[in-house]
């Protein structure tokens, strides 16, 4: 096996073929996920635990904390990253950035790639979803634009920053499902990873209920559903940053959208 050269001396690894799935889900670049077997540093039950109690942490200080405004939401949304990553930090030591790799330009068309599958993803299943059951806007997005030039500059970047933290939401619980399945349960790698995919898609859905006015379908179907699309980003990748600019180019195509109907809208009553 031939490891490519952007893939770091923590995600490079002897890996059996037969263990990872086709090129279609995972690319051929000698790079495995941190953490779940031992390598780079093999972090405890407790440990993981702790990780995924401070994702939970990160996202109640996203939810509680007052955002008035878009400049004021910079700071629980900073949390939301910093949390996480911070106690990752502290129990992986200098091994905390292994589940980030250098960024190449094919990285960047899979961001685009994957943010185009995202999006029809989520029309398609939303348009059947919405045959059988009412669906709930998400606010954050319509009222996009309507505050004024500095305020929507404030939400690019703070949904920005947002953004890399629901992408810290789904790989640390992800990763300390694998580690669960694979080295604690005794499954194979491959079905570990179908099995993580699986629950953290689930657990990115119930996220969103306060976002959707608490409609599960819409947020453990739809959104849950779309959401396979962008951990298949890290999957492939074994990069936190791809899943990420994935997750960016998605949200902000919608908030682009709506901010250009604002302004529309804004002119045609002036």
């Amino acid at each position: 096996m031939t490891a490519d050269a952007t893939a770091t001396p923590d995600q490079i690894r002897p890996l059996a073929e037969h263990d990872r799935f086709g090129r279609f889900i995972e690319r051929r670049d000698g790079a495995d996920f941190p953490f779940y077997n031992g390598v780079p540093v093999e972090l405890s039950v407790a440990k993981w635990v702790l990780v995924w109690v401070s994702v939970a942490a990160g996202f109640l200080a996203l939810i509680f904390i007052p955002q008035p405004n878009d400049f004021v939401a910079i700071l629980p949304r900073a949390l939301f990253v910093a949390i996480p990553l911070a106690v990752l930090a502290v129990v992986a030591g200098r091994h905390w950035t292994a589940i980030f790799r250098r960024v190449r330009l094919v990285d960047v068309g899979n961001m685009f790639f994957f943010a185009a599958l995202n999006i029809a993803l989520t029309f398609v299943i939303g348009a059947i979803v919405s045959m059988f059951f009412p669906m709930a806007a998400n606010d954050t997005i319509a009222a996009a634009g309507a505050a004024g030039p500095a305020d929507t500059i404030a939400l690019y970047v703070g949904s920005g920053i947002q953004l890399i933290g629901e992408e810290v939401f789904v790989v640390l619980p992800f990763l300390a499902l694998m580690y669960f399945l694979f080295a604690k349960a005794g499954v194979s790698r491959k079905t570990a990873i179908i099995l993580a995919w699986i629950i953290s898609s689930l657990w990115f859905g119930a996220a969103h209920l306060p976002t959707y006015d608490w409609n599960w379908v819409q947020a453990i179907v739809v959104i849950g559903s779309a959401r396979i699309a962008l951990t298949l980003a890290f999957i492939r990748t074994k990069n936190l940053w791809v899943s990420a600019g994935a997750h960016i180019i998605n949200d902000w195509v919608f908030i682009t959208i709506a901010v250009i109907a604002a302004g529309a809208a804004a002119s045609a009553a002036g």
